[in-house]
């Protein structure tokens, strides 16, 4: 594939990272957010799928023909063809470039499954490498992240400028909330700024549950509602970058984000 031209300014693009506890919801709010970002014109968008039970594609519309993870099993079978002249490193590279999916203005990158029996240091360091370089490539990169956020610590060195973790109304996902944030702690990952999303959640916040995002000690960025043309939109597999202007929670996130990035 051609790669994309280069996003021509002298620093990285800012980094975006999602997580929360599965079923929050927290795919919708990195397609949202990668929505917004294009509405916005702040593009080019790398998009990275990094959670296993890969999905952002479909919220983005963005059909996933290869994965990271599949391309990194096939190497490592050693079933990799090398041409003569090439070196492994230089296949290896090539694969991970045929594996994003570009579409107007934002490009996907899945990771897919995480690594089988075996030393991959080797090639852990060509895609932390890669991941770097094309990260250049663009103004923002949102990361939507397993809960574990181990995906990101093995690809990334570079500074988090924003961590949304999403919760749901419910004790159980804040209480999740508070491990991540202690996660990104014992990961050693250089967060810049890390807030909270309650989504799905009433205007009126259940004492428990507000207790227990006070004690997570994340700042709440702001309640998400009860979306019914998210919800019928997820319902149908549509995807999330088109007809979601009548959304309040893609108007709500999208002036939450302007007030952080």
């Amino acid at each position: 594939m051609r790669p994309r031209a280069r996003y021509n300014q002298r620093c990285m693009g800012k980094l975006i990272a999602v997580a929360g506890k599965g079923g929050t919801g927290k795919t919708t709010v990195a397609a949202l957010t990668v929505r917004h970002l294009i509405e916005t014109n702040r593009t080019p968008v790398l998009a990275v799928d990094a959670d296993p039970n890969y999905t952002l594609g479909d919220a983005l519309g963005i059909r996933v023909e290869k994965t990271i993870g599949k391309l990194r099993e096939e190497f490592f079978g050693e079933r990799a063809q090398i041409p003569p002249g090439m070196t492994k490193e230089a296949v290896l590279e090539r694969n991970m470039h045929a594996a994003l999916e570009e579409s107007k203005g934002v490009d996907l990158l899945v990771m897919g499954r995480q690594e089988g029996p075996g030393c991959y240091c080797y090639l852990n360091n060509i895609l932390r490498r890669f991941l770097e370089t094309l990260s250049s490539d663009y103004r923002f990169v949102v990361v939507d992240n397993e809960a574990g956020m181990e995906h990101l610590s093995r690809r990334n060195t570079r500074k988090i400028d924003l961590l949304l973790v999403v919760s749901d109304h419910s004790v159980k996902a804040a209480r999740a909330v508070g491990r991540i944030a202690e996660l990104t702690d014992e990961l050693k990952l250089d967060v810049a700024k890390k807030y909270l999303i309650l989504n799905r959640a009433p205007s009126d916040v259940a004492p428990d549950v507000r207790a227990e995002v006070e004690r997570a000690g994340v700042p709440l960025l702001l309640t998400l509602p009860d979306d019914a043309v998210i919800s019928r939109a997820d319902a149908a597999g549509a995807p999330l970058l088109s007809t979601m202007d009548a959304a309040p929670a893609a108007r709500l996130l999208g002036r939450a984000l302007d007030s952080v990035l």
